[in-house]
């Protein structure tokens, strides 16, 4: 390969770059070299996965030599495709990709800025299906069910396979509109150290001051225990000081995804129903007949309800009780590999993103031959929380166009798209990122022989327990002006500016407000309508979220062994 630098009387100067481009190669050699290099792991056989790729090389003629640009949030996953599957695809089809890496408050910021003007500033999206709500009540995006059926239709892989993303529910709208493709997803579990918990001196302690086995907890109360033990009693290991939690606090975007994430349905404040409460979701929204019509408890929802307002005390209480004490000026980002560093017990807020970082064989939380000392379990649940409920947080990132982006540019980016989530390049692709998306590569003989290195991922995402951890879904009728409001609150409450009551009341009062722009100003498609304002005790009094203070916000703390733990991802 070569590059013009420089032009002089006539002739050309010309650079021989030292790296190697397999696109000087015939195509069937470059896909033979990517197959025998980097897609060695698939659920393919090898002649099935060279006919996918000579499916791309073939398909991206009218394409080749277009120049696009899509981006994504910083995560591992998202590095291997920017670093490596950019290139691979390049060589494939000849269309230049520049995948760019920032923070999910930039993307969600750089896809509201593009919606809102309509003009391309990104030619796709790798964005988190929490926008679902946002996505399908608006002109401006391109579902992936029309782009399929139009000009995408020529260009849609053929062994694309939509029954094989195990997260699909989540990036479909109520009209059934299929509104973005799953690129990558993971759960926000319990982790602890499992080397830890087995120790007979510290079973023993335990059990002696807490009447009960130190093991996995079921409920907050059995976590609180277990933070205060190691924190207060334990203290030290190995001459290292310890914490029985781990978190974040820093006034920061990140600080919002800490509670929207299903914080308060972790607690226990929504209803019943999955895959997000019925009639009240994880954000505390009630919805009738698809639409908002209300976020606090005079309208019905559940944003400043008592188990809400637990949450937030919980919350800070374990903050600045059992975590480290930078911890309150870590964003998520930050706050992330702490546990890796070998000084925390447990931390019930933990993202599986984070299980790529935990796995190096150097680090402290890993034994002589590389294998996890630590696990993740099924979360523990909170007081208000009842069988039937949504358990927790499910990321789902997942391909979004936009209605702005020229055609031409949405089917080069489409097939980008289809290429870093193809079965060739799916299992090579969870396997670095730990990101699973399809049920093929879960169930694979690979992940199989791998899942005890993984510390509970693999079973986690074989159980049915994976459809209890669901994404924001499609109650939030505009997810980028909506999220900021939580950040802002929850940091004035970690501050001390204000109780976590005041902060609850105040940020259920401000998302009503802005249900209210929205009834105004939004088209007849699932828009909010506000219900009258009524006394509290109307909605308390009723069956279901929102609910009344429980005289015992603390019963008795609940373990399991890990084994019986994972047998609870069985049944909700």
């Amino acid at each position: 390969m070569v590059r013009v630098i420089h032009s002089y009387s006539g002739f050309l100067i010309l650079l021989f770059l030292s790296s190697f481009s397999w696109a000087a190669l015939p195509i069937s050699e470059s896909i033979n070299q990517w197959l025998d290099t980097e897609f060695v792991n698939s659920t393919l056989t090898r002649e099935q996965q060279e006919k996918e790729l000579l499916w791309f090389h073939r398909v991206s003629e009218p394409l080749r030599g277009m120049s696009i640009r899509v981006v994504s949030e910083r995560i591992d996953t998202h590095w291997y495709e920017a670093n490596v599957l950019t290139k691979a695809f390049e060589d494939i089809t000849g269309i230049q990709v520049i995948h760019e890496i920032t923070g999910e408050d930039d993307v969600i910021k750089k896809i509201s800025t593009q919606m809102a003007l309509g003009y391309n500033l990104y030619d796709a999206y790798i964005n988190d299906s929490d926008l679902i709500g946002t996505h399908f009540r608006s002109d401006n995006i391109m579902a992936i069910s029309d782009l399929m059926a139009q000009h995408g239709k020529d260009f849609t892989l053929p062994t694309l396979d939509l029954d094989d993303f195990i997260g699909l529910a989540f990036t479909t709208g109520p009209n059934g509109k299929i509104y973005q493709l799953p690129d990558q997803q993971f759960a926000n579990l319990y982790w602890y150290r499992h080397d830890w918990f087995s120790r007979e001196d510290f079973q023993e302690q335990f059990k002696s001051r807490y009447g009960y086995d130190l093991a996995v907890p079921q409920n907050w109360a059995a976590y609180e225990d277990i933070a205060e033990f190691f924190t207060m009693h334990v203290k030290e290991i190995d001459g290292v000081k310890v914490y029985g939690h781990m978190d974040y606090g820093k006034n920061d975007p990140s600080l919002g995804w800490r509670f929207s994430d299903a914080w308060l349905s972790m607690a226990g404040a929504g209803d019943k129903g999955l895959p997000n409460g019925l009639p009240v979701d994880e954000w505390g929204i009630r919805v009738e007949n698809c639409s908002p019509v209300g976020a606090s408890v005079s309208r019905g929802g559940a944003l400043n309800s008592p188990a809400a307002k637990f949450a937030l005390t919980k919350y800070i209480e374990w903050l600045d009780k059992y975590a480290p004490p930078d911890a309150r000026n870590m964003n998520f980002s930050e706050s992330g590999a702490v546990a890796a560093q070998g000084a925390i017990a447990q931390q019930i807020f933990w993202y599986t993103a984070f299980t790529a970082d935990f796995i190096d064989p150097t680090l402290p939380v890993t034994d002589e031959q590389g294998r996890p000392k630590w696990r993740m379990a099924p979360s523990p649940r909170g007081p208000y929380w009842e069988s039937g409920m949504k358990s927790g947080y499910q990321d789902n990132g997942a391909w979004t166009f936009l209605t702005s982006t020229p055609v031409d540019r949405q089917q080069a980016a489409w097939l980008y798209a289809q290429f870093v989530v193809s079965k060739t390049v799916s299992l090579q692709k969870m396997i670095k990122g730990l990101t699973p998306i399809r049920q093929s590569d879960i169930e694979s003989d690979y992940m199989s022989k791998a899942a005890p290195n993984y510390g509970g991922l693999i079973e986690f995402y074989r159980s049915s327990a994976r459809l209890s951890w669901t994404p924001t879904g499609t109650n939030v009728p505009d997810y980028p002006s909506m999220s900021k409001l939580w950040w802002q609150n929850i940091a004035s409450a970690v501050s001390g500016k204000m109780t976590a009551e005041q902060a609850m009341d105040n940020l259920a009062e401000e998302m009503d407000s802005e249900l209210k722009r929205l009834m105004n100003n939004a088209a007849d498609n699932c828009q909010p309508k506000l219900n009258d304002v009524s006394p509290e005790s109307t909605w308390l009094e009723k069956p279901g979220s929102p609910k009344p203070k429980l005289e015992n916000e603390k019963p008795k703390g609940e373990t399991l062994p890990y084994v019986e733990a994972l047998q609870r991802w069985e049944i909700n």
